[in-house]
């Protein structure tokens, strides 16, 4: 659990308002964990989700699986993913493609949901000032006010995350329930987990629970492949998963190893984007200098009407 001296709120924006989780935050770097091998898939997060953020209805997709539906939504921010594996007999796991053979058969789930990346991809991406913020305990939220709906947010997640709503054309995603660790509590999905697979604290604190867990699974349950998933393609995220076998994230409904940000838009955020804005700027110094040397433009004067005289009839 956090320290209740962590749970000062401290304002980050002169501006307040009704945006979730804006104008407080925790002063400590926080993160989720989830604990892969105690979730029982109960979905009692997925409603607790859309309960707490007020989420429109939405129906659900059946594509041949127990999950809800193939993919998050711009109105559903949380999804559990199942999969089938088999469990081989060196403790690590592998896809489960034969049905004769039953034999180490598995379930496994796997949370999907906005990773809240150190290092944001969805935040190098965005053109737009203020649409996309990182907090200081490293939650990403988005300010859908100030969302110009381009969607190169979506192309530059590494997970696939945020989703265009083609009415409001605007983008969504989880906001790690910003306005209730705001005011010192835990996320909505954490709240309702029955099994205490989901846990919530610092990063520091996290981590650690998740190495004990690891550790424990291959020293006692025989997975020798078990770890952490944390990775550091995107500087570590602030949700964290403990796996089975850590080696293949993969099986865990698409988890990617080393999930890495487009080239395109590390070279926008740094390079195109501020050579932009020097020739935005030289090019109102020209114009002002071009207003002080000669002048506001005036109107060209009206050219004179001539007259055509009158033919005469022969």
């Amino acid at each position: 659990m956090l320290d209740e001296k962590n749970l000062q709120i401290k304002s980050i924006s002169a501006h307040p308002g009704g945006v979730p989780g804006k104008g407080a935050q925790r002063e400590v770097e926080v993160c989720k964990l989830m604990d892969t091998t105690t979730c029982i898939g109960c979905k009692a997060c997925e409603v607790a989700c859309a309960e707490w953020n007020d989420l429109p209805f939405r129906e659900t997709k059946f594509d041949n699986t127990y999950q809800t539906m193939p993919e998050t939504e711009w109105n559903f921010w949380q999804l559990i993913k199942f999969a089938e594996v088999k469990r081989n007999l060196d403790g690590s796991l592998s896809p489960f493609t034969s049905r004769t053979d039953s034999d180490g058969l598995m379930w496994i789930f796997r949370k999907d949901q906005c990773m809240h990346c150190t290092d944001p991809g969805c935040l190098r991406a965005c053109p737009a000032d203020g649409a996309i913020v990182q907090y200081a305990n490293g939650i990403v939220d988005f300010q859908q006010q100030n969302c110009i709906g381009c969607q190169l947010c979506v192309s530059g997640c590494p997970f696939n995350i945020p989703k265009f709503n083609q009415t409001t054309k605007k983008v969504y995603k989880c906001t790690l329930c910003s306005d209730r660790v705001g005011n010192g509590l835990e996320p909505a999905c954490i709240k309702a987990c029955p099994t205490g697979c989901l846990q919530f604290g610092t990063k520091q604190e996290m981590k650690e629970v998740a190495e004990k867990r690891a550790q424990q699974l291959r020293e006692q349950s025989g997975f020798s492949k078990a770890g952490v998933w944390d990775p550091e393609s995107v500087s570590g995220t602030h949700v964290i998963y403990v796996l089975h076998d850590a080696e293949q994230p993969v099986l865990y409904g698409g988890l990617p190893a080393k999930p890495q940000i487009p080239l395109s838009f590390t070279i926008w955020k740094w390079l195109f984007k501020p050579v932009l804005e020097v020739l935005a700027l030289l090019g109102g110094i020209g114009v002002l200098f071009h207003y002080v040397t000669f002048g506001p433009m005036r109107p060209q004067p009206e050219p004179p009407i001539k007259e055509v005289p009158e033919r005469k009839e022969p």
